[in-house]
């Protein structure tokens, strides 16, 4: 993805998120430099990797196929490992109209995925065979707003503005949005997006950046190395 490409999607995401009453922390708006000034005192931050994140999964197609994320905050594995402590993570989201984020599931990572604005949120799902790999002809059980929802595979949960679905490792989950843009919540145990994504498609987490203009902020995925 070219820079100014990412550059427009961050603007664009800041005004969709605004628009739906969120409003993202300070360091959301330090430019690279400030970054470099602060990194000592926001090492939590950078280690955490909270932050921009936007992926078109290395396949050159955002419109298609892509999401924007900002982790706003995230704990550590050692606490979630010791059961204690920090456990837990939060991001923003924005799933655009038609937009695939692929199928995929989690090793660890337990997820609320929360329709928090916009239009309608579709979440396709599948379940996994013993061996946790995807399972065309399995479902499972989630649930929407605490209530339990037995699905089939392949079936389409369409969550209005409001409503949530919990989906655990082991549920394989594709979503798009329809008839519009998606502001999306998710709160989750720890996140790491380094390990513990698990794509059907040999696919890559994050994008390939192209430098034509300078980064208005910085990606969770240049922190190495512009920080390190």
């Amino acid at each position: 993805m070219k820079r100014s490409r990412i550059n427009d999607i961050m603007a664009a995401a800041d005004e969709m998120i605004r628009h739906h009453g969120f409003a993202l922390p300070p360091f959301a708006y330090w430019s690279p430099d400030e970054f470099k000034a602060r990194a000592a005192s926001a090492s939590r931050v950078i280690g955490a990797r909270c932050g921009w994140d936007i992926t078109d999964y290395g396949e050159g197609r955002f419109d298609e196929m892509g999401l924007f994320l900002f982790t706003l905050r995230n704990g550590s594995l050692s606490d979630l490992q010791r059961g204690g402590g920090m456990c837990y993570a939060e991001k923003l989201l924005i799933s655009r109209q038609d937009q695939l984020s692929p199928m995929h599931t989690h090793i660890l990572k337990a997820e609320d995925i929360i329709n928090r604005g916009g239009a309608t949120l579709v979440v396709e799902l599948y379940g996994s065979d013993d061996q946790g790999r995807f399972a065309e002809d399995r479902g499972g059980l989630v649930r929407c707003d605490g209530i339990d929802r037995p699905y089939g595979p392949g079936d389409k949960l369409k969550l209005a503005p409001g409503e949530s679905v919990t989906l655990m490792p082991g549920d394989w989950h594709a979503f798009w949005g329809e008839g519009g843009d998606v502001l999306i919540g998710e709160v989750s145990t720890v996140n790491d997006d380094l390990t513990d994504n698990i794509f059907r498609e040999p696919i890559g987490r994050f994008a390939e950046i192209e430098e034509d203009v300078a980064p208005t902020h910085l990606l969770v995925s240049d922190y190495d190395r512009w920080l390190g």
